[in-house]
């Protein structure tokens, strides 16, 4: 299964970059690694997670954020890498 990180996913993971390289020097690389390994797990577990606003939601292992996706002609295509502690609102209106 091929994975697909459209652009406003990866201006996400940018962000969460950011985001956590201000609190620590450091963390925002541990935070894109983590993310980019619980991506990787795509590959082999797509299609397993709860599907959340109409799309699957996987949630990372280190970080409070969640990976939204689809799964279209053999192809995983990610949507959205979002903080869980959003309001659930935006959350939604973002997704869809």
């Amino acid at each position: 299964m091929k994975i697909q990180i459209l652009p406003t996913a990866e201006q996400d993971l940018i962000d969460g970059y950011h985001f956590y390289e201000l609190q620590r020097a450091g963390l925002g690389r541990y935070f894109f690694d983590t993310l980019s390994s619980d991506i990787e797990s795509l590959e082999f577990f797509c299609g397993t997670h709860p599907v959340v606003f109409g799309q699957f939601r996987l949630l990372s292992k280190r970080f409070p954020f969640a990976v939204y996706y689809r799964i279209e002609n053999d192809t995983v295509r990610i949507y959205a890498v979002l903080d869980c502690r959003s309001n659930p609102a935006w959350l939604r209106k973002r997704i869809q």
